[in-house]
């Protein structure tokens, strides 16, 4: 699980982001586990129809798995995402993070992503972290922590 806290500057920001793309704007980087499964499906799309909500409060969003780009395309175009999908095949921000470790479900062990959301400031620093992300209400989830 992420080692990241709120303050923290956040690893390799101006690897992902050009920062005046940005400018003026909180960003949403979400790290989930694979394009096409249920959760990260149900996710995307509630990031997607609350979208606009989301740039009206100056947030821009990105989202991060260890998917291809060929999938990512896929994936977006499918569900018609207005925002930028990272491909992070070999792990480096996904590790950087704390986001990809040892996972146990179902009996068995594995390798894989911790779903984690992190609100990033213009400068890089970390203001919220959510490790236990409501795939189905995770605009509503991050809402609620800027009242």
């Amino acid at each position: 699980m992420t080692h990241l806290k709120e303050g923290d500057k956040f690893p390799n920001f101006e690897k992902i982001v050009d920062k005046n793309s940005i400018k003026g704007k909180k960003l949403i980087l979400y790290f989930y586990p694979k394009d096409n499964t249920p959760g990260c499906t149900n996710e995307a799309k509630n990031l997607r129809d609350n979208y606009d909500k989301l740039k009206s409060k100056n947030f821009e969003v990105i989202g991060v798995s260890p998917d291809t780009e060929e999938s990512h395309e896929k994936f977006s175009k499918k569900l018609e995402l207005p925002f930028k999908l990272i491909s992070d095949t070999e792990k480096e921000i996904m590790n950087a993070c704390g986001v990809w470790g040892e996972k146990k479900m179902y009996g068995r062990t594995f390798d894989g992503v911790f779903r984690t959301t992190f609100v990033i400031d213009e400068n890089g620093i970390i203001e919220k972290v959510f490790k236990k992300v409501k795939t189905k209400e995770h605009f509503e989830q991050i809402m609620k922590a800027y009242e």
